[in-house]
This record gives structure tokens, C-alpha cells and sequence, in this order.
């Protein structure tokens, strides 16, 4: 069972799902905060090369399964056309509404 993208508590991190599963590269890049980072299984990513790779070119979605009471955690079937569908969990840091960080890896 998942949970709708309009139920999840933080709005910044509500915003980067509905950017990631709309493939919208503009409203995107609006969420995140200048100079954001991001990790995937532990290891620092370029956000850039990374958000295109595994996110647009692909066709990214999240179907959130969980969100932590904070609604900085979300757990998600990840699925894209590199690599299919994983359980992922993912972890935001949001500073001023906007994403500073988010760290992803297998769930």
C-alpha cells in the first residue's frame, strides 16, 4: 500500500517527489537549495550526473511505502529503466523550504 505524494508532511520533500515522478527537470532543480549534495548507498554523488542518470533519462518514480514522523525519511519502491525496482530508502536535509541533501541507497 502507498501512500499519496499529497499526504506526505514536509512540503520541500513533497515537492521533489512529485518533481521526480513527473520528470519535471525545472520544478526539480527548484526544490533543491544552491549547492545541494547527495549520497546513493553511502557514496557522494555529483547531483547533476546522478539526477540525470538515474532519475530523468531513465524515467524515475517513487511509490512511497512509509514516511518518517519527521517526513524526512521516506521508504520507496524506486523504479527506473537502468535498473527496475528496488526498495529504497531515502533521507532529506531541508534548510529555508529547499533541499540541501538527500542520501538514497537500497532499503
Amino acid at each position: 500500500m502507498s501512500i499519496a505524494i499529497e499526504k506526505l508532511t514536509n512540503p520541500a520533500v513533497r515537492a521533489f517527489v512529485e518533481a521526480l515522478n513527473t520528470g519535471d527537470r525545472a520544478a526539480f532543480a527548484a526544490v533543491l537549495a544552491p549547492g545541494a549534495t547527495m549520497s546513493d548507498d553511502g557514496s557522494d554523488r555529483n547531483v547533476d550526473d546522478w539526477t540525470e542518470r538515474e532519475i530523468f533519462s531513465s524515467n524515475g518514480h517513487m511509490d512511497i511505502e512509509s514516511q518518517t514522523a519527521d517526513g524526512l525519511g521516506l521508504i520507496a519502491d524506486y523504479r527506473n529503466d537502468t535498473w527496475g525496482a528496488m526498495r529504497t530508502a531515502w533521507r532529506f536535509v531541508v534548510e529555508g523550504g529547499k533541499v540541501s541533501r538527500f542520501e538514497t541507497g537500497q532499503a
